[in-house]
């Protein structure tokens, strides 16, 4: 099996994965900076999910710059398996996490007008972030995905 871009323990997938972690610690701050992110519940979860790709795309970034500093491959097919669901489940829980925020932002801003005009930016920047976050998730998940069928065929 050769190495494509992406694939764990390339640069690609390091520069991905820490762009996973850039992007969602980027939404906490910036939902977090504001004052009553919390009295809405989309927006907890927003943190929350965030906070949980953080873990997971600086966990896989270490094991990525691990194996480029040791020069070794990561195509064992266990390992692929729980990158796989690994990265579908965060990608889910992202998706649905920028999503509501999303819908409750419009909501709150838009239709209620209920909001001061900084409040507004870190919100919208949050979700912003948060779908970013998500666009490299996903790119990772479907390498991932078609590397582990690359691997077990």
């Amino acid at each position: 099996m050769r190495n494509f871009a992406g694939t764990p323990g390339t640069v690609t997938a390091l520069i991905l994965r820490l762009l996973q972690c850039l992007f969602a610690a980027a939404s906490i701050a910036s939902m977090a900076s504001t004052k009553s992110f919390f009295s809405f519940t989309s927006f907890s979860y927003l943190i929350a999910s965030m906070g949980l790709q953080v873990i997971w795309s600086f966990g896989l970034a270490f094991l990525d710059a691990c194996a480029l500093a040791k020069k070794k491959v990561l195509h064992n097919p266990g390992l692929l398996s729980l990158f796989v669901v690994g990265d579908w489940v965060i990608s889910m829980l992202s998706l649905a996490a920028a999503s509501s925020s999303a819908g409750i932002t419009v909501l709150y801003f838009n239709d209620l007008g209920s909001c001061g005009f900084v409040e507004c930016q870190k919100y919208q920047l949050a979700v912003a972030l948060a779908f970013m976050s998500w666009i490299t998730i996903g790119i990772s998940s479907l390498i991932m995905l078609s590397t582990l069928a690359a691997a077990v065929s």
